[in-house]
């Protein structure tokens, strides 16, 4: 793949923060990527994310839909999201590249940011909306941009259906994996890593289809418990942050050092939380079966070689967590509507098509998920160029 189309480096003038946008590519003059706020976040790890997103759209590529993958890119911000001046420095970044948010940059919440508080800033700094570059390509802007609010006011057991979308879509990867492999459900086990928006849905889908979660990792340390964790009660129980009060643990529940949750004696290991989490200095205490990345880039290409050495297999984040942002463009192109079960429904049926279509190309060439995702990519990224042209 080339090299990114724009980076772009900002410095604010308030508190010297930096924060960068790398715009990977255009489809149709358009590129789709969140923006994420974590402290020591670089222009790499941003074009990195940004190359992921080019990844993640051309997967879900389907000729007969009404959505068509827009470009890849990503924003971030080198600030801890807890910071005083959190707001501060999100609003003014916003601000500072309000000329490419209006044109050709959709994004929505990553990392350290919530689609809510990237709204308030977003209408703070004077735009209409964190997507409104993609505006000009629907049919009846007014038509999809409620059916895209009907959206997001859906709740389903107190949590967003937003918020849900993309733990629905890794939850299903988990269970493809799982039914290739011969494993019931039932005595499953997994740990994750953040109970956040996507850490904290994944946990229930995964428990509803009778897996056990066994370890669950917060900014606190790891919450874990042999039995099974009551995932209901932990959600019920996090803070803005996914963190998770104490207070809400049960009587045989056990609080753990902030890595335990890599080596729990799991099948199933969901890092959902922080990019790098697991490389070669810790690689060897992974007890798992799979790794299923619901986080940007958690597993280290080094880590991976010496995990696939050991039988343990990455399912990569660009096919795993890609249904969040397929989620925002299906609804807003009209392909599902403001429905709980339309949407869940959607969100299997694809994910279940790419997650087994990956594993399928691996096995049959003898080589990693990864790799065969990355295949895809490519032959679905000359389709796009054939039929849609390039976007340099």
């Amino acid at each position: 793949m080339t090299a990114p189309m724009l980076c772009v480096t900002w410095t604010d003038e308030v508190t010297g923060r930096r924060g960068h946008l790398v715009v990977d590519r255009l489809v149709r003059g358009v590129s789709s990527g969140g923006l994420r706020m974590r402290a020591g976040c670089t222009l790499d790890e941003v074009a990195g994310l940004a190359r992921g997103m080019t990844m993640k759209e051309a997967l879900h590529y389907d000729p007969s839909a009404r959505y068509v993958p827009l470009g890849g890119a990503k924003g971030g911000i080198d600030c801890a999201p807890s910071d005083p001046d959190a707001y501060g420095v999100l609003v003014r970044y916003l601000r500072a590249m309000r000329p490419y948010i209006e044109h050709f940059w959709t994004m929505g919440e990553d990392l350290g940011l919530t689609q809510e508080t990237v709204d308030r800033a977003v209408a703070e700094a004077g735009m209409v909306s964190s997507i409104q570059a993609v505006y000009p390509l629907l049919d009846d802007e007014p038509a999809a941009r409620r059916r895209l609010a009907d959206a997001f006011a859906v709740r389903v057991g107190g949590i967003g259906l937003g918020e849900l979308a993309g733990g629905c879509g890794v939850a299903e990867a988990v269970l493809v994996a799982l039914e290739r492999d011969g494993r019931p459900y039932a005595g499953t086990r997994v740990a994750l890593q953040g109970l956040g928006t996507m850490g904290g849905a994944t946990a229930r889908f995964l428990a509803q289809a009778g897996l056990t979660v066994v370890a669950v990792a917060d900014v606190r340390g790891t919450i874990a418990n042999d039995a099974g964790l009551d995932v209901e009660s932990l959600l019920a129980a996090r803070d803005a942050h996914g963190g998770v009060d104490r207070a809400a643990l049960g009587p045989g529940d056990r609080e753990l050092d902030a890595g335990a949750w890599l080596a729990a004696d799991a099948e199933v290991l969901v890092p959902a939380a922080v990019s790098y989490c697991v490389d070669a200095s810790n690689a060897h205490r992974v007890r798992a079966r799979w790794i299923v990345e619901a986080a940007n880039m958690p597993v280290r290409p080094e880590a991976e070689v010496l995990l696939a050495a050991r039988g343990v297999t990455v399912l990569p984040d660009v096919v795993v967590n890609s249904a969040t942002n397929a989620w925002w463009w299906w609804t807003l192109f009209g392909d599902i509507g403001a429905d709980t079960d339309e949407a869940f429904g959607h969100i299997r049926r694809s994910m279940r098509a790419l997650v087994g279509e990956v594993l399928r190309r691996a096995a049959d060439a003898g080589t990693t998920p990864r790799a065969a995702a990355h295949a895809l990519v490519e032959e679905r990224l000359r389709v796009l160029r054939a039929r849609y042209g390039t976007h340099r």
